[in-house]
């Protein structure tokens, strides 16, 4: 194929599809100067051709029915925009079956079916382009998997949900609670009108899930590790860190030590001297620890039409470039040889109760703490209003997630405390 012309087919004429299409307008000449190719977007498929996406296209190149694409032997490479678990992989799998090379940005898709699309893949000698899955228009995954290949990774720390990062920028930096917030960012299209895959945490799950395969060598389903959303953060708790010189970030975090993983998602409190902690609204940053290179930041817009459709254009490139080349995703051999629970790890917890502003109260608290291994570093109650609930803020020092669980359950039970006491794990 040294000399062939590739064709392209696009699966997808939503907002990413409508990108990629306005990125061959602007650069065909730029992308064919780098491949060394004539490069031909050469059929779009959607259900809907009628609606004006504001971006030219030929309409003899415009189809609704997808085996225009999967059907066509010239069409080197198909891109998948549709999302979702079906039909996108019914027309990968097919794609992939017929010898096509597949660039997507579904990372749900991925991250469910993984090792069938990657098995698939590996039988019929393609190649998958996925580099829009996680951080939007950031080079992330490439960099990952190729640049730093002469690494052992050590830890993985990603801010991947332009939502959530978007709701934690917001509260802290304007005083809005977090249901004001929410519907500020729904306005603007930065939310969904039912928004519980980003705030619950599952789509940065998802992602995360491709950031350890290709980091560490291993798939890990979601079930298997824990993940928790940020609909529980107040106003309280973001100026409490304030007060503490920290920011509440929702972290995705995959680290190794010994073999053994650890995976999770949840919010965490970040010192402000961290870079992680410059990560604000919608943007999105990765911080990478290899043994070699040390530490690395990736930072820049993690979705929109035209940062996506570059991660998407140049998957394709990619692809051109280096057909005959074969590809692993990840080290060759994962130095995993276990799963952590999250009750094993430990860190510095955030704890916030209301509590009865009585005596005795606190020394309730406190033998419970002190009876489970658990030692304050600092404490802090807000307001004295003896006979009314009060807030009380305290930060541990290292402690088991198993034991500061125990302890929450403890002193829920407590007749002087009123609601759920919330922790947060400090990075």
């Amino acid at each position: 194929m040294a000399n062939k012309e590739v064709n392209i087919g696009l699966i997808g004429f939503g907002t990413i599809g409508s990108g990629v299409v306005e990125t061959f307008n602007l650069n065909q000449s730029i992308i064919e100067d780098k491949v060394k190719r004539k490069v031909n977007l050469k059929k779009v498929v959607d259900l809907d051709i009628e609606t004006d996406r504001g971006v030219k296209i030929d309409p003899e190149k415009l189809s609704t029915d997808v085996n225009d694409i999967l059907e066509d032997p010239d069409i080197d490479i198909v891109i998948e925009l549709i999302g979702g678990y079906q039909p996108a992989l019914k027309f990968i799998l097919t794609a992939i079956s017929k010898g096509k090379h597949v660039v997507t940005a579904n990372k749900a898709l991925l991250a469910k079916h993984w090792e069938e699309v990657m098995e698939t893949a590996g039988e019929n000698q393609v190649r998958i382009g996925f580099e829009a899955s996680v951080g939007g228009g950031i080079p992330l995954l490439k960099p990952l998997n190729e640049s730093l290949a002469a690494n052992k990774i050590e830890a993985i720390y990603g801010i991947i949900n332009g939502t959530a990062n978007y709701i934690l920028t917001k509260m802290a930096d304007e005083q809005q609670d977090f249901h004001e917030v929410l519907k500020e960012a729904q306005d603007k299209g930065y939310a969904e009108a039912d928004p519980t895959f980003d705030i619950e945490g599952h789509d940065t799950a998802q992602k995360l899930i491709i950031l350890t395969k290709l980091g560490f060598g291993v798939y890990v389903k979601q079930e298997k590790f824990h993940v928790e959303g940020i609909t529980r953060i107040t106003l309280d708790d973001i100026e409490y860190a304030k007060e503490l010189g920290c920011c509440i970030k929702h972290l995705a975090i995959s680290t190794i030590n010994d073999g053994e993983l650890d995976v999770r998602v949840h919010p965490t409190m970040v010192d402000n001297k961290h870079l992680l902690a410059s990560v604000n609204d919608v943007f999105n940053g990765v911080y990478i620890i290899g043994d070699v290179v040390g530490h690395v930041m990736m930072y820049g817009p993690g979705a929109g039409m035209m940062p996506t459709a570059s991660a998407v254009v140049g998957d394709c490139m990619d692809i051109i470039e280096e057909m005959g080349r074969p590809i692993t995703y990840g080290p060759p051999e994962t130095r995993v040889t276990r799963i952590k629970n999250i009750d094993e790890m430990e860190s510095k917890y955030y704890m916030r109760f209301a509590v009865m502003d009585k005596p005795g109260v606190l020394h309730a608290i406190s033998e419970i703490l002190s009876d489970l291994d658990i030692s304050v570093d600092s404490f802090n109650q807000k307001g004295h209003e003896e006979g009314k609930f009060v807030p009380i803020f305290l930060v541990t020092h290292q402690a088991t997630e198993k034991n500061i669980r125990e302890a929450v359950k403890r002193i829920e039970k407590l007749e002087t405390i009123k609601d759920e006491v919330l922790f947060i794990r400090l990075l």
